[in-house]
């Protein structure tokens, strides 16, 4: 299932919020070999994990981290404005509009279906907040990865070469894609409508439908 939990609501939820940010840390710096932060607990945290941003995370049956992403609103610090604008032509995106997506990331096993479930969830996002697009810095590994669920971004931007290829990419909301995210995650537009709703509570006022 997908869950939306700010960073700080995620205590709420202690095996999810251990097991994300240990699979983070096996993800991208044991496999993917990022000169990252570790902690004591195991976890790969960064600064932008302390600006309460929004995750979209696929819990497991077992209550453990399936997959996730981070969301933040552009017009606060993100990371593809402090780090990455050699790759924008030293444009920033500062925008109610547009928010950023990064640490997109899968626990060791995860298939297609949860890769598709997590796009799904940043366009429900984008659909419950009005959201125009979502930038976001990734690795090479990435493009395929966004091909075969059929998100593909428009790149901005890249440096390196090969696997230590990085990119920034821009996504657009629209609702033919969102149909599409469905079917490659095996899920029914009112169950993605269920947990978005129930994730936010009964006061948020989003209660999507359709």
């Amino acid at each position: 299932m997908l869950r939306y939990l700010h960073a700080n609501e995620l205590h709420e939820f202690p095996l999810l919020q251990d097991t994300m940010f240990k699979d983070r840390k096996d993800q991208f710096c044991d496999r993917l070999g990022w000169d990252l932060k570790v902690d004591d607990q195991g976890w790969e945290r960064d600064e932008y994990d302390a600006e309460n941003p929004l995750y979209v995370i696929w819990e497991r049956q077992d209550g453990s981290h399936g997959g996730s992403a981070r969301f933040l609103p552009t017009t606060g610090r993100t990371m593809v404005n402090d780090h990455f604008l050699d790759l924008t032509d030293g444009v920033a995106f500062q925008s109610p509009l547009i928010w950023e997506c990064t640490r997109f990331c899968l626990a060791p096993g995860a298939d297609g279906r949860v890769a598709a479930g997590l796009m799904l969830g940043g366009s429900e996002l984008m659909r419950a907040y009005s959201i125009s697009h979502f930038v976001g810095v990734f690795d090479a590994r990435m493009i395929r990865v966004y091909r075969l669920i059929g998100a593909s971004p428009a790149v901005l931007g890249s440096r390196g070469l090969g696997r230590d290829k990085i990119s920034v990419g821009l996504w657009e909301y629209d609702a033919s894609g969102r149909d599409r995210l469905l079917r490659k995650a095996g899920l029914s537009s009112e169950l993605s409508n269920h947990w978005i709703n129930r994730s936010f509570g009964a006061d948020n006022q989003l209660k999507l439908t359709g």
